[in-house]
């Protein structure tokens, strides 16, 4: 599914963001990656969605290369990775229903296909009442779902979830989990990016943790081990 081949990032003009990287992630795998504050999480983050071009090496995700990707294909890219943001990204003045349905129109999706997906995606999340709903409305919780429903509306093949609880509390971080858990068991492949150690540890699915952008551990079944 994806593939890290010796990695490297490289800034200007002594830093090194990730340094020979090599990591296989498997079709419908739950990883967890961890690692301190400059450790190289978002940066493999932004690779993997051609935010950022890598220096060296080559990524695999299904059949596109992105090392070697063109800027008209990155689009197409992404809509087969989902990607969830700790703080949210909403649009204020839309609805509930309008913010997920705000990635199928950017595509060019017809009314006719929005009125469809977009209930069942809610349906998803457990947000079906609240799709009336602004931002402002809802829970911290609430708003981290609709966050996931925009994600998943391209029906991705990945699911990146970049520090997804950072601003929840306990019960909602958990909430949150269980349902990143689900879609997991759907088929979606999920990497999880987190500082959180009660999550890890609850998890007990594969741990990778980076050290000064490079992999040091990578557990099978693992713990938070910083």
């Amino acid at each position: 599914m994806i593939k890290f081949r010796n990695v490297t990032k490289y800034y200007q003009p002594d830093t090194y963001a990730l340094k020979g990287v090599n990591l296989h992630i498997k079709p419908g795998e739950f990883l967890s990656i961890i690692g301190q504050s400059g450790s190289g999480k978002t940066t493999m983050v932004k690779l993997l969605t051609a935010e950022e071009n890598l220096t060296e090496g080559n990524i695999m995700i299904g059949g596109w290369d992105v090392s070697g990707i063109r800027q008209r294909e990155i689009p197409i890219l992404r809509r087969q990775i989902g990607v969830i943001f700790q703080d949210f990204k909403l649009l204020p003045q839309k609805t509930i229903f309008e913010n997920i349905a705000f990635a199928l129109q950017v595509c060019g999706a017809t009314n006719k296909r929005i009125r469809k997906i977009v209930p069942q995606i809610l349906k998803v999340v457990n947000l079906s009442q609240k799709a009336s709903k602004y931002p402002r409305q809802l829970s911290g919780g609430e708003q981290q779902r609709v966050s996931i429903a925009r994600a998943l509306i391209h029906r991705p093949k990945l699911l990146v979830a970049d520090e997804p609880t950072g601003n929840l509390d306990v019960a909602n971080a958990r909430d949150i989990i269980e349902l990143l858990l689900k879609i997991n068991k759907l088929g979606t492949t999920v990497m999880l990016v987190t500082h959180d150690r009660d999550v890890v540890n609850m998890l007990k699915k594969r741990v990778v943790l980076l050290e000064k952008g490079e992999i040091v551990s990578d557990q099978k079944v693992g713990k938070y081990v910083i």
